[in-house]
């Protein structure tokens, strides 16, 4: 988990594609995945809660996987957490791999069922907390260190949703900006003193 995290390139020669603005990739209007919101009422995603997760306890119960599964609405999204089981973390995979490919299935199973594109986060293990938490701190210590030595950083290649963390935490550190590179998969957070 602490793989992207720990490795950062600072080489500033790199000819890299044109960056895109951060309100432009990964601005409020996009979610996670970079899909757009389409927000809901409480009731809606309460809905979608109760899909998401008969879906995922059918799923556990296929697996023979022990685990609590926790609805909530945050945010304008349902949010569902499984929890308690020892097998859980191979639910989640390398880097969160497998967790996002289970996220994605279960928008799908909410969308068949519903009709809309869902915007559900799924957290399992509490790997995506913890990954938030990660980001939060790589992303405020790097744009310090780019404050203080005036270069440019470019960070390893993330997700969608681990890019809108960095740039959340870049944006509370006065005198630097950030913004995404490249295409995914490759697509990297690149940060840089304000002019």
């Amino acid at each position: 988990m602490s793989e992207t995290v720990d490795t950062i390139d600072a080489d500033q020669n790199d000819a890299a594609e044109p960056a895109e603005s951060v309100e432009a990739s990964e601005s409020v209007a996009t979610d996670e995945s970079g899909a757009t919101r389409t927000g809901g009422d409480d009731e809606t995603l309460v809905r979608e809660g109760d899909i998401a997760g008969d879906y995922l306890e059918r799923l556990l119960d296929l697996l023979d996987y022990d685990g609590d599964i926790d609805l909530d609405v945050e945010a304008g999204r349902a949010v569902v957490s499984i929890d308690g089981g020892e097998d859980l973390e191979k639910l989640v995979g390398q880097r969160g791999t497998v967790l996002e490919s289970l996220q994605e299935l279960t928008r799908l199973a909410v969308q068949q069922e519903t009709g809309s594109r869902s915007r559900l986060m799924l957290d399992i293990a509490g790997w995506r907390s913890d990954r938030r938490e990660e980001l939060r701190e790589l992303g405020r210590s790097t744009a310090e260190s780019v404050r203080s030595n005036g270069e440019r950083v470019r960070l390893q290649p993330m997700s969608p949703f681990e890019r809108k963390v960095v740039h959340d935490a870049v944006a509370t550190v006065e005198g630097v900006t950030s913004e995404s590179e490249g295409e995914d998969p490759k697509r990297r957070v690149v940060i840089f003193p304000e002019d």
